[in-house]
This record gives C-alpha cells, structure tokens and sequence, in this order.
C-alpha cells in the first residue's frame, strides 16, 4: 500500500497567509518539499528567512524548522507539485457578495503545472457552488485534462477543505481539529485525505464539496448570531441601567443557557465577512442571519457614543483605549472593531493614547494623526481621563484599582467584571 508521503513529495500552497504559512510550515516540517507562493515579495523575503510576517505562538520555531532544513522555500509564482492547496482571501466586495477574484487568479495560475493525478485542494472560505467553478476554470485552460465530475474521478482530483483554526492556537488546532473534506467525487475526497494524514491528528469528515462549503459558512453565522443576542443583551442593560455582566453570569446558570460575552464588535477574517455569503446567496431566507450582522456591525458605533458622552466633562481629554487586535493575546487586526473604534475618535478634539501591546507601531491610520500616541499600558493609565477596554488582553488584567480612580471606564470586554 502507497503510504501518504509516498503519493506527495511536492506540495505548493498558493497564499501565504495566516492559514497558508502554518499549514505550508507544518508539511514541511512532516518531510515533505513544500513552495509556497505569495504575491508580495517582502512575505516572500520575509519567510525564506524563517520568519512569519505575522504573530502566532509556536510559529516562528516550527517555520524556521522548516526553512533551515530547505524543506520549505517561497516563490512569487507557483511550482509543480503532486497536490496545490489554495489559501487566498475572499474578500467583500461592495455588494456584500464574495469576491472570488483571487481564487479564480490561483487556480488559473497552477493549471498549466497540472499533470493526471494531480490534487488541488480549495482551503478559502467560498460560497457554495466554487469548487464547482474552481472546476470550470481548470477546464478552461487546460482542455485536455477531464476534471472531476460525480461520480466521474478525472485526470485530477478536486476537494475542499475549509480550515478551522484559531488565532493565537493555530499551530496546535491545525494538527488536532477535525476536518471536513468534500470532494467533487468520493476519488477527489480519499486523495485529499491522504493529503491531510501527512500530519491531522483529529478527524476526517469526509461529504460533498457543497456540504463542506456550507458548513464552513454555517459555522461562523452561527457564531455571529450568538454573539449578536450577547451585544443586543448588552445594549439593553445599558438603556435599562443593568450590569450585563452580572445579568449574563446568573442567567448562565442554567443548565441549558450559555449566553457569550458581549464585545465592542465583531472582527477577523471568518465571523464579520462569513455569514454575508450566505446571506448574498439566499436574502430571501436568512433574516436572522443579517440581524445579527446588523447588531454586531454596529455595535463600534454605539461603543464610540458612549466615549463621546464622557468627553464633553473634560476641556480636552486624554482617552485610553486598550487594545487594537480583534480577539486576545494577537496581532491581528483584520476587521477589528477596536480599530474601527480607535480611528472613528482619533477625529476627535482629544488626545487619544494608543495601548496595544501586540503591535510595533500603530497602523498607518492612526500613525498619520497629531494628536495619537502610542505608550504603554501603566503610562496610558496615568495620564488617561477616560479609559477604553477594547480587547481583553491579557496584559491589562493587572490594573489595580488605584490605577483606575478617578477616570470614566468603559470596558467593553468585561476584563475587569469577572
């Protein structure tokens, strides 16, 4: 029997990303010669040197791992390989509808390196039908190649594989979390999962490419509406003078309620884009789906709103806010509502201070404006008049009490409620 390591010798993954880089570093760390491939040559650099572009635990040692022993090296143009994972963003466009744009460019741009018994394995988040169309490009360029059709296999084999892994933990939920193949035929979907065995210690789940579309989707609109009843709870408390965090600590009592956290918003590449292709898709049938969209979008309104109504009690004040990344204890800023939050205030007649530990220098956004700065968190604190909890990192749990006297809190996060 041909063993996993056997069928791919060479793997290229297109995008380089925060799941293109783990996933490239952790195959190449399993004995396979990985290329990646990226767009922007200072990411090319930047790797080929054993760095990540981007802050993740355990990544910097498992990428130079990678590089020093010339398993993994990155190109701006894809090379021939046994299996092509595409990990590019899909972004929104205008309309709210999935940008597929950078899919169709990776996948016309590998298939003219296609040979028979090639497997090409889609790990963006898409709209259901794109491994479909993902199947249609390939046969536009390359018409001599017959792509998979139920139950036909083809000369190549076709899957999608939606990633699952969080920030701040992906090294280690990339190896243990359970995944969910859907091949475009049940060849495409046993290929991609000898792909996966190189290194997946979870689960393999294997179903149809539309199935493995829609859960990806589902799973991050279901995430979105649970958050979206914590924000709208908290906006209640507030009209009504109510500690929300109280009311969701007692209500969680019961055994069959568990209530979120509320937050300033809802960010990151999955939860705030993800659910708008479904409801681009089906309009018609997903009200709930684009309520909760609507509460969580603007939730970083109401949050600025409740700074402005503080400003007005100081001349000209200094406000803190703690916090820029979209979840704890990263760098990541991607559709990050402390962002949102940050940039709306920095128009503001204040002098607004920066504290976010995770980050070298501030974003070109705020970087530009006079009156921003950027300190550190006991700092911050003694010169703020009003502090802004934006992201629960855990490097502000230590404000003491004395640090806090005398200024208007706003925690958005809960940090110092529990």
């Amino acid at each position: 029997m041909t063993s996993p390591n056997d069928a791919f010798k060479k793997i290229t993954v297109v995008g380089l990303g925060y799941i293109g880089l783990p996933t490239a570093a952790t195959l190449a760390t399993r004995g396979v010669e990985v290329f990646g491939v990226d767009i922007n040559d200072e990411v090319v650099s930047c790797i080929n040197e054993g760095k990540a572009h981007f802050s993740e635990p355990d990544l910097d040692i498992l990428l130079e791992a990678a590089v020093s022993t010339g398993k993994l090296r990155a190109y701006c143009e894809p090379k021939p390989a046994d299996a092509f994972i595409i990990a590019v963003p899909t972004p929104l466009r205008e309309d709210r509808s999935a940008d597929l744009s950078h899919v169709e460019t990776a996948t016309r741009s590998i298939s003219q390196l296609l040979k028979p018994g090639n497997l090409i394995v889609i790990e963006s988040t898409c709209p259901v039908g794109t491994t479909e169309k993902v199947c249609g490009w390939i046969a536009e360029e390359r018409p001599d190649l017959e792509v998979p059709r139920e139950p036909k296999a083809g000369d190549i084999q076709i899957a999608y594989c939606p990633e699952r892994i969080l920030p701040g933990n992906m090294v280690f939920e990339l190896v243990h979390n359970d995944r969910i193949i859907g091949g475009v035929s049940p060849k495409c979907s046993a290929r991609a999962e000898d792909l996966y065995r190189l290194f997946l210690r979870g689960e393999v789940l294997r179903t149809s490419s539309a199935v493995a579309e829609l859960v990806k989707l589902a799973e991050n609109a279901y995430r979105d509406v649970n958050i979206g009843f914590a924000n709208e709870l908290s906006n209640v408390c507030d009209k009504l003078g109510v500690d929300v965090w109280e009311t969701i600590e007692l209500a969680n009592r019961h055994p069959r309620v568990n209530i979120l956290r509320p937050g300033p918003g809802v960010g990151g590449h999955c939860i705030a884009v993800d659910p708008w292709f479904l409801i681009s898709m089906a309009s018609e049938v997903t009200p709930l789906m684009r309520a909760a969209r609507t509460v969580n979008d603007e939730k970083p309104r109401i949050v600025v709103d409740a700074v402005r109504r503080n400003i007005d009690r100081f001349k000209r004040p200094t406000v803190a806010c703690l916090g820029l990344a979209y979840k704890p204890d990263v760098d990541d800023l991607r559709e990050s509502p402390a962002l949102q939050i940050a940039e709306t205030l920095a128009f503001d007649d204040i002098d607004l201070v920066i504290v976010e530990p995770h980050l070298r220098v501030l974003p070109e956004t705020l970087a530009q404006r006079n009156n921003v700065s950027k300190d550190d968190f006991n700092a911050a604190l003694r010169k703020s008049d009003i502090v802004v909890v934006l992201t629960a990192h855990s490097a502000f749990r230590a404000a003491s009490r004395e640090q806090l006297l005398r200024r208007v809190v706003i925690d958005t996060v809960g940090l110092w409620q529990s």
